[in-house]
């Protein structure tokens, strides 16, 4: 990313562009990360220290804290049967990632480009629920390299610090690595091919140091098998019985985990 850019990223974390100031949490220097343990799905009301995750399809998960805020990433117009989300995020490096129409009762729509040129500049605070948002490149179909045409979007719930890749091309630089901050949970592209290799994601999920790794952006089992094999001696591999999972602070386990969601 060019240094102009990063300084308009760092400029947008300080001092806020869509719904004011945050300072924020994930980017602050902690004697040890925060940790997260994975609670039963539950229709019950979550408590303030828990996020209710749904894998809904491809890179679109939807996110609920305990304040009633829901987010669908990657939005392409779809967050789940008779689901409006109050905030949406999307990147247009395909159509499957993006609509030109989204519900008009979406409070909050973010970009993870800008329209008009230069990086996407998001720090939104909503109710318990903080967003913000870091800039990567992409490549088009041609193989051309689109500057800012990307966004890792953060999540801020619950304590909690949440990272949805969207569909990034590339592994992280230091300097973006220090804008995204520490992650207790990471939502990773794992397709291996209009992404990057498994083996460049399997590094930026290492370089992450996430403790809970959400596989997305697969196209069926054989591809989901693939990056599995090539994480799983590093990594504990879990299968949850459904698409829905609450989480919340607590301790680590022992190792590093990648939770399979199966799509709702």
């Amino acid at each position: 990313m060019p240094a102009p850019a990063r300084v308009c990223v760092v400029f947008a974390l300080l001092f806020g562009v869509s719904g004011g100031a945050h300072a924020s949490d994930c980017l602050a220097v902690a004697e040890r990360p925060p940790s997260v343990i994975r609670t039963a799905a539950t229709p019950a009301p979550l408590t303030e220290q828990q996020v209710r995750i749904t894998y809904v399809d491809h890179s679109t998960f939807l996110i609920e804290s305990a304040a009633g805020v829901t987010i669908a990433t990657d939005y392409a117009g779809f967050a789940g049967t008779d689901v409006v989300p109050r905030i949406a995020t999307m990147n247009h490096a395909h159509r499957t990632h993006y609509t030109d129409s989204p519900d008009p009762r979406i409070e909050f729509v973010l970009r993870g480009w800008n329209p008009n040129g230069g990086p996407a500049q998001h720090n939104l605070s909503v109710g318990d629920v903080v967003v913000r948002n870091v800039p990567t490149d992409i490549r088009s179909w041609s193989g051309e390299r689109i500057i800012d045409g990307n966004s890792i979007f953060i999540f801020e719930i619950a304590n909690m610090c949440i990272g949805h890749l969207g569909h990034l091309h590339h592994e992280l630089t230091p300097d973006l690595q220090g804008l995204i901050g520490r992650l207790d949970i990471v939502m990773v592209p794992v397709d291996g091919s209009y992404t990057m290799s498994q083996a460049s994601m399997i590094r930026v999920i290492k370089q992450l140091r996430a403790r809970l790794v959400i596989p997305m952006h697969y196209f069926g089992p054989v591809t989901l098998a693939r990056f599995v094999s090539g994480i799983q001696k590093e990594f504990t591999v879990e299968t949850n019985p459904g698409p829905r999972v609450v989480l919340s602070s607590g301790d680590l386990p022992a190792r590093p985990t990648v939770l399979i969601l199966p799509e709702e």
